[in-house]
């Protein structure tokens, strides 16, 4: 049997893994860290939990202590980039844990939060840096960051990086990164375009897969229930009652169906949170934290917010509403039954979803058990109680107060260049002002237009 001890790993990483009783690696550890030692490129195919970010943040920082030197500033040596805050959070998280007997320093940037703390951070240089791409590029055009010094370049969830849009930035990205480096690539699945990705990063990778693309976990048991999208409602309140929950994760398409959910929920006097794009920061650190503590059992989440979520205990994952991507339900119902313990994935279906339905049991080969309706579920439906209503917010249309003081700095709104409307970035669909480039406006001219009939031009 393999054990960390094995791989030759320096003493103050192993110290750090003793201290967190880790013992056995993960097949993706056992295949990646020996290459990686040597220097390798790698590409990884292989899903969120199969323990990937040791396997390439150990033999990443073994690299960094045997070489030690000081980062120079506004640089890095080690670059990670990740679709989602909350991925590069955990990431960072787990890069401090791994090197906490080492000085070596970390830092997280994102969008979401203020830019100029992360500026102060970077001033110095830092060893290991983990960022969305729309924020590092953001530092990259103030000044306040280079990459031409970076050592390893690790590109994680490069799936879902190409569903969110990240595929110029990253290209951008590539550029500026120094010819002479280590590259090691992640994704899910490897579609031809995930493929066409990888080879402008990689230089003779050594390609490690753990999971069969589009397999679910075994120890998952997989239900099914047939509903009228009105009805699902009903359907949830009942099987938060009836099941045995500890830990739950409730999947929506779109941002505004998680927090209908969660007023529903509310309504009932269950108490859950909503998680997704269109909430600040801070909101969804809170919910995090607090679906992690216990404080609640309910975590409701779109897919791009959950993407990168990592608590141990969950005990269902429940398809509010089914994703039409296969791909995407292994992501979701592969957030339960992690570490050897058993998980239930329940999935609502609409009559409008049933196609959806049939591609994802022909993709994973996999078919869902038949789950009835209560005896009594026509009598829940028109006993269902109402919803708790949001505070009214005028003029806001709706949108956090996070965004709403980046769009006042930067003289957006609703519908305006690099407002709601612009493109994805930092992880969260319709985030706009987090990412975007700062355009300049020029003030209008007073002399233009000010009185009626006015007729003066300005060259």
């Amino acid at each position: 049997m393999t054990t960390f001890n094995d791989f030759g790993l320096h003493a103050d990483i192993n110290r750090a893994l003793a201290a967190k009783d880790y013992t056995v690696p993960t097949p993706i550890q056992t295949q990646a860290i020996p290459p990686l030692m040597k220097g390798r490129d790698l590409c990884g195919i292989a899903q969120t939990g199969t323990g990937k970010t040791a396997g390439f943040s150990l033999p990443s920082i073994h690299h960094l202590l045997t070489y030690p030197h000081r980062p120079t500033p506004r640089g890095c040596r080690m670059l990670v980039l990740a679709p989602t805050r909350e991925l590069a959070a955990q990431i960072a998280q787990s890069c401090r844990d791994y090197g906490r007997f080492t000085k070596l320093s970390v830092s997280t940037v994102f969008g979401g939060v203020p830019i100029n703390k992360q500026i102060r951070d970077l001033a110095q240089g830092v060893d290991i840096l983990v960022a969305t791409p729309g924020r590092l590029l953001d530092l990259i055009d103030q000044r306040a960051l280079r990459l031409d010094d970076v050592e390893i370049f690790v590109l994680d969830e490069a799936d879902q990086m190409m569903d969110m849009g990240f595929i110029h930035s990253l290209r951008r990205i590539a550029k500026l990164l120094p010819s002479r480096r280590q590259n090691l690539f992640f994704s899910a699945t490897m579609p031809k375009e995930i493929a066409h990705l990888a080879e402008q990063f990689l230089n003779d990778p050594v390609t490690v897969s753990v999971t069969p693309q589009a397999t679910t976990v075994e120890k998952i048991r997989q239900f099914a229930t047939f509903v009228e999208q009105k009805e699902k409602q009903a359907l949830l309140h009942s099987i938060v009652a009836s099941e045995d929950i500890d830990r739950a994760l409730i999947f929506t398409r779109t941002k505004h169906g998680a927090d209908r959910v969660v007023r529903h929920l509310a309504g009932a006097k269950i108490k859950a949170m909503a998680i997704h794009g269109n909430k600040s920061q801070s909101q969804r650190t809170h919910a995090l934290q607090a679906f992690r503590s216990g404080e609640i059992k309910l975590l409701v989440a779109t897919d791009i917010a959950a993407r990168g979520i990592d608590v141990s205990g969950v005990s269902h994952v429940i398809n509010f509403e089914i994703p039409n991507v296969p791909e995407q339900y292994v992501h979701r119902i592969g957030r339960t039954a992690r570490a050897g313990a058993e998980g239930k994935a329940i999935s609502f279906i609409a009559p409008d979803e049933r196609p959806y339905m049939r591609d994802i049991e022909r993709v994973t080969r996999s078919k869902s058990e038949p789950m009835p309706l209560p005896e009594n579920f026509n009598e829940m439906v028109r006993n269902l109680p109402k919803p708790v209503q949001p505070p009214r917010d005028t003029g806001s249309q709706g949108r956090n107060p996070q965004r709403q003081r980046e769009d006042a700095m930067r003289g957006r709104g609703p519908g305006k260049p690099g407002g709601d409307r612009g493109p994805r970035r930092d992880g969260a669909a319709g985030e706009g002002a987090e990412g975007q480039r700062k355009r300049r406006f020029r003030p209008r001219n007073k002399s233009v237009g000010a009185h009626k009939g006015a007729v003066k031009r300005v060259g």
